[in-house]
């Protein structure tokens, strides 16, 4: 592996806890099952779809299913692409905005 993948490694080593893959995995399959369930409910409920929301939902959800089921990227630039740093955070920010 290059320096920059084992650098990113060593970055994301900190979430690589089974809690934190288990907290990815339920949090985007509840945002997925909402979607699904409700959309109109969904949408209204985190504000709107719109340019910006629709495609970081749909990326976190895929984002945090490889991180959440154990898939580890060898490439530096897909670590940094399914890092799960922005995945939990766009699906935390979600899941509030839906509860509140």
């Amino acid at each position: 592996m290059s320096n920059l993948a084992d650098l990113m490694t060593k970055l994301h080593a900190p979430l690589d806890k089974t809690l934190l893959r288990v907290l990815s995995l339920v949090l985007g399959f509840f945002h997925v099952a909402m979607l699904m369930w409700n959309p109109h409910a969904y949408s209204e409920a985190i504000g709107g779809f719109n340019a910006v929301i629709s495609p970081l939902l749909i990326w976190a959800v895929c984002s945090s299913m490889v991180f959440g089921l154990s898939f580890k990227p060898r490439n530096w630039y897909w670590q940094v692409l399914f890092s799960p740093y922005i995945s939990l955070g766009i699906l935390i920010y979600l899941t509030v905005a839906y509860v509140l």
